[in-house]
């Protein structure tokens, strides 16, 4: 007999996603950049960049958080959170451009080590000792390089997200599978005790005739 399905889908463990770890190590980053290279006070730029580096890292929890029960959701919040962090890409650049700094390319010496360090590295653990030593040029460049390796993964996360989306439906879809299936299961379950007790009664009927044929009874 088949299992009853169920109308929520299994939540995903968002700490083990490369694009929420990399969301992590930003928000962290652009913490200690604006207090290390930006004034603490009577400058917007702090506060902006600090929030679209939250907004990024909890609309991912929160999305997949909500994904259990809603597919919607849960589309509709990561790419909030893909927003935000294409924000901060743009203020890094923006901060790049107003401090006359540059902004590595694959012709700069150090490129191509950043871009393979970043992709292989995603825990904050891997990043934080450098918060304190690099400059605001690399850490530009860093957060710039990881903002859009983790626009890239959320990507895919989302176009898988949208195509079960269109096979398997929202959770109105998802509650009706799930009812369909536990009526099925019962439907099946009492086809099978019929089936059984019809048995049981030609067994004891078989077993009287033979009672009777050996004079055991009348």
């Amino acid at each position: 007999m088949n299992k009853p399905s169920s109308s929520l889908k299994r939540q995903s463990n968002w700490n083990k996603l490369f694009f929420y770890q990399k969301s992590e190590v930003l928000f962290q980053l652009t913490v200690v950049f604006c207090k290390r290279f930006l004034p603490p006070y009577g400058d917007r730029t702090v506060d902006q960049m600090v929030q679209a580096a939250r907004s990024g890292k909890q609309n991912i929890v929160e999305g997949l958080a909500d994904g259990m029960t809603s597919t919607e959701m849960q589309l509709k919040l990561l790419n909030v959170a893909r927003a935000s962090l294409q924000e901060l890409h743009e203020d890094y650049q923006d901060y790049l451009k107003a401090h006359k700094l540059e902004q590595w390319d694959s012709s700069h010496s150090r490129y191509s080590s950043m871009v393979e360090y970043c992709k292989s590295h995603n825990t904050l653990e891997d990043y934080s000792s450098f918060f304190t030593r690099w400059s605001s040029e690399e850490m530009a460049n860093c957060a710039i390089t990881l903002c859009h390796m983790t626009d890239t993964l959320m990507s895919r996360y989302i176009k898988a997200l949208d195509e079960a989306f269109v096979k398997e439906g929202g959770i109105k879809e998802r509650m009706y599978a799930a009812r369909t299936g536990y009526r099925k299961g019962q439907d099946e379950r009492l086809s099978f005790l019929e089936k059984e007790n019809a048995q049981l009664k030609e067994e004891i009927a078989r077993l009287k005739r033979l009672l009777v044929e050996n004079g055991i009874v009348y």
